[in-house]
């Protein structure tokens, strides 16, 4: 009888202490939608990523076994997708990838080597433009961007023009587009050259950016998706002219 109860009550322990190991690792998981920013082979099996996410910033995570034929975890994490993870949190700065389920892929972009090439860019700039904990803005703006990118009928060069312009915008760094350096409002009749330092563009007799330059870049500033540049008429033209600018600024003042 006495080994009876003993054994009784190290089966109660036993469960005990398995429940508890089940509560406190569903107490380490967390839920969040991610988008890879990058991914390295690990081992044999394994690959380690790293997701921009809407809530939980960047994160680093180990997919174990990822790599194999069978994996489950491998269909929920392809390149330019937003998966719902759910991860374990490690106890360094990597956390470990238990399930992912594909919620939108943008199929599209891999048809088409210019599309893939700016999509990768695209993914570089954010990943070195970001913080650990960055907005949910960022998020919002890479997966734009990459819906932007998934559509066919859309030009590539404005999508870029447009994310470029969206980064500068949250990153705090808007040009002046309504006022030269002196306060002077920038007229129509006039032509203008941009003033990289003062982040304005200032009158000149001859200058290479007309007001419907600065009108384009305006709309683009607080445009909220690429298709609204889109419909601008001479819509590529002026951004081919507004193009290097932009750049210019945000390797300026976002140092991507």
């Amino acid at each position: 009888m006495a080994t009876q109860r003993s054994a009784k009550k190290t089966g109660s322990a036993s469960s005990f202490a398995a429940g508890q190991d089940s509560l406190s690792r569903r107490s380490r998981q967390f839920v969040t939608k991610g988008i890879v920013l990058t991914r390295t082979d690990y081992g044999e099996a394994d690959r380690i990523l790293s997701f921009l996410t809407a809530d939980h910033g960047k994160v680093r995570a180990i997919a174990k076994g990822v790599r194999k034929s069978k994996s489950k975890l491998a269909g929920g994490i392809e390149l330019f997708s937003i998966s719902d993870l759910t991860l374990i949190v490690g106890r360094s700065e990597l956390n470990t990838l238990i399930s992912s389920r594909l919620v939108r892929h943008y199929g599209n972009i891999v048809k088409d080597i210019e599309r893939t090439q700016l999509a990768y860019e695209l993914l570089r700039i954010i990943n070195r433009a970001t913080e650990d904990e960055p907005e949910a803005a960022y998020f919002k703006l890479l997966d734009q961007s990459l819906a932007a990118l998934d559509d066919p009928a859309l030009d590539t060069g404005l999508t870029q023009l447009w994310f470029e312009m969206q980064l500068l915008k949250l990153a705090g760094h808007i040009p002046n587009l309504h006022t030269g350096s002196t306060g002077t409002k920038l007229a129509d009749s006039k032509t203008y050259n941009v003033n990289l330092e003062q982040m304005s563009f200032e009158p000149a007799s001859r200058g290479s950016l007309s007001a419907n330059h600065i009108k384009f870049l305006r709309l683009g500033f607080r445009s909220d998706r690429p298709q609204t540049i889109q419909r601008v008429k001479g819509a590529a033209k002026l951004a081919e002219a507004c193009a290097p600018i932009i750049q210019t600024m945000l390797r300026t003042h976002v140092r991507v």
